[in-house]
């Protein structure tokens, strides 16, 4: 493995690979680099003297600019470089679309065919609650079934989706529990579910109902519990009618195409943007040209980066999409006062990211270099295959919740720093570097670090990656769902009665 490593030729700083100490020696382009100082693992290192505003180039983009004269050999990070971002900005189109290197391999994984045409990755039963009031009675309902049927099959999981939402919510709060909980409802993962409500809340069963539309009532079932004298004896005798209905289920042959998976990032450090982020962007690049669809979410992560992914709009419709949503969540920091380039987290900074420019030209690696077919807005569902921008903030359970309620069947999540949970559906995690695969293999499940083994081709790697992802839509599971950590979190903007 290398020790330092410059990304782009372009750059005026390297990457730690390792520890680096005070006056070790390096040659890089052919010039001798004298480190000045302990430079921690993922952090930046000096290629040439700055001046004090000079740009830090990585990538081949500013990530900020120095606040002092800065020698060769130096660590360049937060007490030393400053973001270059500041207030809103005006874009235009200037479209730069890149060829997929990819083509259709006609590869297929073993999936659940609905009803509807959509495709499920696994076949569970779910409980949804229409307000967090009932969330206790859907665990007493999961638990008396287990104890009364003993034997789920077909159901790979029963989960109940806890949230503490559905009631005393106006305007977009109300409409986004909703709309999340309408999308979960229709989920293809999702072999049968029990809405459950109360029977007070402002998001009324009725309601709820009709906005759901046509669906097949022998796999969903809806129970008001304070409607029935006991709640958890109907809420059982409702789940065997499901249980008896989808003994058939069956996986069988699918396209790949079938897929649509969410890209997501968290915890992330310095390696975060030359390992497990290209290659998520290599894989759904490479999904794009099976005929499939991946997400990208986390728009205040796309700040300083976002002119790279407005180049790959589709159309001039689509760029107008894409300026809208930056310029929405910037406004909606704008809207409480907050600063819009408040990011870095101090996890990131720990891990080697300096600026929010640093973090989003890493984090939006993920997304490939696929045309961007379209723009969803928080709660929307899929509707065009290819690479697609979703509406979210950057927080992990609520931007991969989204992700999950577009109708992705998994999520893929890279991280540096590490992290356990999981939404929904199966949530991927792809460590950046190998110590935190090693000290974590009870939450990681593949590890992106051996990118930076000189005996391994990036090919190599993308190759075990693909078979990794059919294995786990074949139903192979992943650790948050061993750990049975999952969870459902709904974006909330607004008052609370």
């Amino acid at each position: 493995m290398k020790d330092i490593f410059q990304i782009h030729e372009n750059d005026n700083i390297a990457l730690a690979l390792r520890k680096l100490s005070k006056d070790e020696r390096f040659i890089i382009n052919g010039t001798e680099l004298v480190i000045k100082e302990e430079v921690e693992r993922g952090h930046k290192v000096a290629l040439k003297n700055l001046q004090k505003d000079d740009h830090v180039i990585k990538y081949g983009f500013p990530i900020g600019h120095v606040l002092q004269e800065v020698e060769i050999g130096e660590w360049v990070h937060t007490h030393n470089t400053i973001t270059n971002l500041s207030g809103t900005q005006d874009y235009s189109y200037e479209r730069k679309l890149i060829d997929n290197p990819f083509h259709d391999e006609n590869l297929t994984f073993k999936g659940y065919k609905r009803e509807n045409g959509s495709v499920g990755i696994r076949n569970e039963l779910w409980i949804v609650p229409t307000v967090g009031c009932v969330n206790g009675i859907a665990e007493k309902i999961i638990k008396r079934f287990e104890k009364e049927v003993g034997n789920i099959t077909p159901f790979d999981n029963m989960l109940v989706f806890k949230h503490n939402y559905g009631c005393s919510q106006l305007g977009d709060d109300h409409e986004n529990t909703k709309q999340i909980l309408l999308n979960a409802v229709n989920h293809p993962n999702a072999s049968g579910v029990l809405v459950l409500g109360l029977g007070c809340e402002n998001n009324e069963m009725v309601k709820f109902k009709e906005d759901l539309g046509n669906v097949d009532e022998n796999r969903i079932k809806f129970l008001v519990s304070q409607d029935v004298t006991d709640e958890i004896e109907a809420g059982v005798k409702l789940i065997k009618e499901i249980h008896a209905y989808v003994q058939g289920d069956k996986r069988e042959d699918v396209p790949l195409s079938e897929l649509k998976i969410g890209l997501k990032c968290g915890g992330s450090d310095g390696f975060s943007g030359i390992t497990a982020n290209p290659l998520l962007g290599r894989f759904s690049d490479f999904l794009i040209a099976q005929g499939g669809t991946t997400v990208l979410t986390e728009v205040p992560e796309m700040f300083g980066a976002e002119t790279i992914l407005m180049e790959r709009a589709k159309n001039e419709d689509i760029f107008h999409k894409i300026v809208a949503v930056i310029n929405d969540f910037k406004e909606y920091f704008l809207k409480f006062d907050q600063p819009v380039y408040e990011n870095p987290s101090p996890g990131n900074k720990k891990g080697g990211i300096t600026t929010l420019e640093d973090k989003s030209l890493g984090c939006t690696q993920k997304a490939g270099s696929s045309p961007i077919v379209d723009v969803l807005k928080y709660g929307e569902v899929l509707k065009a295959k290819g690479l697609n921008l979703l509406s979210a903030p950057g927080n992990d359970l609520i931007a991969s919740s989204a992700l999950a309620a577009t109708g992705c069947q998994m999520v893929l999540f890279t991280t540096g720093r590490g992290t356990p949970f999981g939404t929904f559906v199966p949530t991927m995690k792809v460590s950046t570097n190998t110590s935190l695969y090693k000290s974590k293999p009870h939450w990681i499940d593949f590890n992106a670090g051996i990118l930076l083994d000189d005996d391994i081709s990036c090919e190599a790697i993308l190759r075990k990656f693909i078979n990794y992802i059919i294995q786990i839509a074949n139903g192979e599971f992943v650790n948050n769902e061993k750990n049975d950590f999952r969870e459902l979190a709904i974006f909330k903007t607004g008052v609370t009665l």
